[in-house]
């Protein structure tokens, strides 16, 4: 059964994606970057190229209103596979092809060595303590 999303981290996708609307609104490929921890966002862009030179003489034309909407809502759909890591970073590529919306979606998950070597039930945690299973 598949675990049920955190919605403190659902809440967040959607306010960022919306912060992100009039940034979006235009482009026509990009890749959305949110870093998370503890399963709340964090920092939150995106990176894309302004002019791809040599690929085309034409104008692009970019996303509106109504698919940066679709964008979001399959952003927010795609944390429903997200599996129980908190600390990582999630990446939304999308790009626009022939008036329609296309995502791709990356999760990476970051782990610690240092906070996984101390007793994790342990109320205080000491550098000596080794973590056992």
């Amino acid at each position: 059964m598949m675990e049920l999303v955190n919605e403190v981290l659902v809440r967040q996708v959607d306010i960022a994606l919306r912060k992100l609307e009039a940034e979006l609104m235009g482009m026509s490929a990009g890749t959305i970057v949110l870093q998370v921890r503890d399963n709340k966002v964090g920092r939150f862009g995106i990176r894309h190229l302004p002019f791809d030179y040599g690929t085309s003489k034409h104008e692009v034309v970019g996303m509106n209103a109504g698919q940066v909407k679709q964008l979001r809502s399959m952003a927010i759909e795609s944390l429903q596979r997200k599996s129980v890591w908190t600390h990582g970073e999630i990446a939304y590529d999308f790009v626009l092809k022939q008036g329609k919306i296309y995502i791709s979606v990356l999760f990476e998950s970051n782990y610690n060595m240092a906070n996984l070597m101390i007793r994790p039930n342990s109320k205080h945690h000491h550098s000596s303590e080794i973590y056992q299973d």
